[in-house]
């Protein structure tokens, strides 16, 4: 064997010892079927893998997670069993928990169980994209010291005796604040509670964010915590314990305006003015009616004064009226000033021109006398 094949054969060795010590690690994935496999595929994931389901699942007992993870459901549903079992006190079907924990959920659906479908605990960060939460007895998320992202959120009912949708909450072992990012749509079959802020003596500030792209944003007024759609118009109101200082980029207050038989509430950032063409842009008006102006009180007598600054919830009235009762208050008045319009058309050209034989007679006179 001469030096070049004995360099060969110890490079083979070395390799096949580094391959025995270190085996490949199969990339394919166990079908995640059932809530075993389920539970497997989480446990077994490195860090920032993705998890898709591929039927189905009914969950028994709570899942944890402390790692970056991503669960594509694939349009898939996880139910809660009837028989279900704590862990620890802990009964929320999906946990991310502490700095580690990322968690997004994606096309999927969560459905029944005994406390809520999704936790964000104590500085983890949870996204929900696409995903449709409903059947809950406590609320369809919580917000205990972690971070929500809401990229696509369907709510439908959960709670006991009222709905709750998003539960923004501190427990007494969680060591961070809660925070709220709104970055994208949320809609719910509820108007009662869609976004809250537990009162429990553990909370006493969280923070929400709207990003310049959300359609649905999350707003606080002195004594509410609401949700809006991309005007601004409220479509969901849930009271703010007192207790409980909100960090937010700007507080609002409550326009509520009245068009005829509809009642609009509308947010605007308090110490701000407002004007006539935003109140204009939420009345839906009918063919042929106009907004004749806007007033403080139902009987159209005093006028609102938009140089006024917003400090405080305000009423306001929109008086609407047909477009052809202004036009016929427009034409009394022109009747009324028709005499006083300067002459115009054939009595003028008379004027001119009897002005003119006048004139040329002056002239014929003084040239004869010259003469």
């Amino acid at each position: 064997m001469n030096r070049r094949n004995i360099k060969l054969f110890f490079i083979i060795i070395a390799l096949g010892i580094i391959i025995f010590i270190n085996p490949v690690k199969s990339n394919a994935q166990e079908a995640v079927t059932d809530e075993t496999t389920l539970n497997n595929a989480i446990n077994s994931a490195d860090s920032g893998s993705t998890i898709t389901l591929q039927n189905n699942i009914t969950i028994t007992k709570p899942i944890v997670i402390q790692k970056e993870l991503t669960i594509n459901g694939n349009g898939y549903t996880l139910s809660g069993d009837s028989n279900w079992t704590s862990t620890s006190g802990n009964q929320t079907m999906l946990t991310a928990q502490f700095a580690d924990g990322k968690l997004t959920l994606k096309n999927i659906k969560l459905q029944n169980g005994p406390k809520y479908g999704v936790q964000s605990y104590d500085g983890a960060y949870v996204i929900l994209d696409d995903v449709f939460i409903s059947g809950f007895k406590y609320g369809g998320v919580l917000v205990n010291g972690g971070r929500l992202e809401v990229r696509e959120l369907n709510l439908g009912y959960n709670g006991a005796d009222k709905n709750n949708g998003i539960e923004i909450d501190k427990g007494a072992s969680a060591t961070n604040n809660p925070e709220l990012i709104m970055n994208g749509t949320l809609t719910s079959t509820e108007k009662e509670n869609v976004v809250y802020v537990a009162e429990n003596g553990h909370l006493t500030s969280f923070t929400i964010t709207n990003t310049d792209d959300t359609k649905n944003k999350v707003f606080v007024t002195d004594e509410s915590v609401l949700l809006t759609d991309s005007a601004n118009n409220i479509l969901s109101e849930s009271t703010l314990p007192s207790k409980v200082a909100p960090n937010v980029a700007d507080k609002k207050v409550i326009i509520t305006l009245y068009a005829e038989d509809k009642v609009i509430n509308i947010a605007v950032t308090e110490g701000e003015k407002i004007t006539k063409d935003m109140l204009k842009s939420h009345i839906d008006l009918k063919k042929g009616y106009i907004v004749k102006d806007y007033y403080l009180d139902k009987d159209y007598k005093e006028k609102f004064d938009f140089e006024t600054k917003i400090n405080e919830n305000t009423s306001i009235y929109a008086k609407i009226e047909k477009e052809e009762t202004i036009k016929d208050d427009n034409k009394e008045n022109i009747e009324e000033n028709k005499d006083k319009t300067p002459v115009t058309g054939n009595d003028n050209y008379i004027l001119i021109a009897t002005f003119a034989i006048m004139l040329s007679s002056v002239l014929i006179i003084a040239l004869y006398k010259n003469k």
